[in-house]
């Protein structure tokens, strides 16, 4: 199952500009998702870092890769209208920089659930090379009830 970018904002409660998933490009709900963020000059942090040798803020990339776990948790219909919040990132590496023009293809699998708290690892890709991996722990709230 794919989803487009319409799809996903049904269920992830971020917008541009921190909207950081194009596409989920397979699905299983509350259990796993890939998703892909297509790298572009024209996003805001480029201006910055750094002019002239433009490179993904590692932060955004953890961002991205959590959206796309955050998408297979709130794809249940029982979980939409929540938000999974961050509780805590461990095991975080950076192999490789990630540009404009790259293609991040994120790997993204739930480990463990009790609750409403759970962790989520995710490795994040260009072409076969692994850029980034993460375990991120996640609490899951309503929207309106943060």
């Amino acid at each position: 199952m794919e989803l487009d970018i319409n799809e996903i904002m049904k269920i992830l409660p971020h917008r541009p500009p921190m909207l950081l998933v194009d596409r989920i490009i397979e699905i299983e709900p509350f259990k796993s998702a890939t998703g892909i963020k297509n790298i572009t000059m024209n996003e805001p942090q480029f201006r910055g870092h750094f002019p002239g040798h433009p490179i993904m803020p590692g932060v955004l990339i953890l961002e991205a890769m959590a959206q796309v776990g955050g998408v297979a948790m709130l794809y249940p219909e029982e979980h939409r209208g929540k938000i999974a919040l961050f509780g805590g990132m461990e095991n975080v590496k950076f192999k490789h920089p990630v540009i404009p023009g790259d293609t991040l293809v994120t790997k993204a699998h739930i480990v463990r659930v009790r609750g409403d708290f759970g962790l989520l690892h995710a490795d994040g890709y260009v072409g076969d090379k692994l850029v980034a991996s993460a375990d991120f722990k996640f609490a899951l709230r309503k929207g309106d009830n943060l």
